[in-house]
């Protein structure tokens, strides 16, 4: 399935102009992602995501530098089918034994605080006034899987480059801040390890802020905090599905065509049923969990370089509030169900 995928990304690629035209925009993104990983290795930041560091330093190197023109069609190519091919392969990563294993209690805390935050995030920022794109996709990135969560919506949300950076900073920022302060609560709260792992694992934002927070709590509770953000990941397809037929609806209401139900979340599903049901090798599954993570941070990377600070900053302070209330939400949320159930 995965190869079938790349062969579309490779036919897109001719039908758009020659292949020759996308490398120096691909090697630019590559290079990027390369310096992200090697940063977060050399500077012991391990809970720093290296799609995080990657579109910060495309940020950076696009307000230091002119972008040359031959490099903007491999840097499209990079943040929009290869963002995909590589949501695909996240899918290789998850089973629903996986999932199964937090139990159904587990499973309703963490799909309840999604689906609860996603819709709160949604009516807030209506009500503050952001843009519908910037609040999905913040709404994305702090009720689902941070960047990863970020960077798929936008395929349905359409929102701008500035719309992804803001938003990334805002789950790094927060998530961040949970990632310390969690460890500080179980006593106050309570908590055992079990119950303490499920709360972070369905309310903090990135995998790796998750592992660096829950593994503090002790073995079970890290163990039980990365499956249950494994389950968070899982539910992003039905959640951009349902985003996808929302706009296709709305749309249609104008009469005008609305957008597509993404493919690539449909073959994420079936990549997730096919390793669910043992069809996957382990050795491609090994592969894929070295590759994927560097896909979507060459994606990032050349997000970006295509983002404009000016444009970012231009947005004020609205969507970073919006960000801070919500990642509260979840957390009050997520701890209330964890308690109910």
């Amino acid at each position: 399935m995965a190869g079938a995928w790349g062969r579309g990304l490779a036919l897109r690629a001719t039908r758009g102009g020659d292949l020759a035209n996308l490398l120096p925009g691909l090697a630019l993104a590559a290079g990027l992602a390369a310096v992200s990983y090697a940063l977060r290795d050399l500077s012991g930041l391990a809970f720093v995501s290296p799609l995080v560091l990657g579109v910060f330093l495309g940020m950076a190197a696009r307000a230091a530098v002119a972008m040359p023109a031959v490099a903007r069609p491999g840097l499209k190519f990079a943040a929009r089918p290869v963002l995909r091919f590589a949501i695909v392969l996240l899918g290789l990563q998850i089973t629903f034994g996986k999932v199964a294993e937090v139990g159904i209690d587990g499973f309703a805390v963490a799909a309840l605080a999604l689906v609860l935050t996603f819709l709160f995030t949604l009516w807030l920022g209506a009500k503050l006034g952001v843009g519908r794109e910037l609040t999905q996709l913040i709404a994305a990135g702090t009720s689902i899987c941070g960047a990863s969560a970020i960077v798929a919506t936008n395929s349905v949300a359409r929102g701008t480059d500035e719309d992804v950076a803001y938003a990334m900073a805002c789950v790094t920022l927060f998530g961040s801040l949970a990632m310390f302060l969690y460890p500080l609560l179980p006593p106050l709260l309570g908590l055992d390890a079990h119950a303490y792992g499920l709360w972070t694992g369905a309310s903090v934002h990135e995998v790796a802020q998750v592992v660096a927070a829950a593994f503090q709590g002790g073995q079970e509770a890290g163990e039980v905090g990365t499956i249950t953000k494994l389950t968070r990941v899982m539910l992003l397809a039905p959640m951009l599905l349902a985003l996808a037929w929302s706009a296709r609806f709305a749309v249609a209401t104008e009469r005008r065509t609305g957008p597509p139900v993404p493919l690539f979340v449909v073959a994420f599903l079936l990549v997730i049923a096919a390793n669910s049901l043992g069809l996957v090798p382990a050795s491609v599954a090994a592969v894929g969990a070295v590759v994927t993570p560097f896909l979507l941070a060459m994606s990032l990377s050349a997000i970006g370089l295509e983002s404009d600070v000016r444009r970012l900053s231009a947005m004020g302070l609205r969507p970073l509030a919006l960000g801070a209330v919500a990642t509260l939400f979840i957390s009050g949320t997520a701890l209330l169900l964890v308690a109910v159930l």
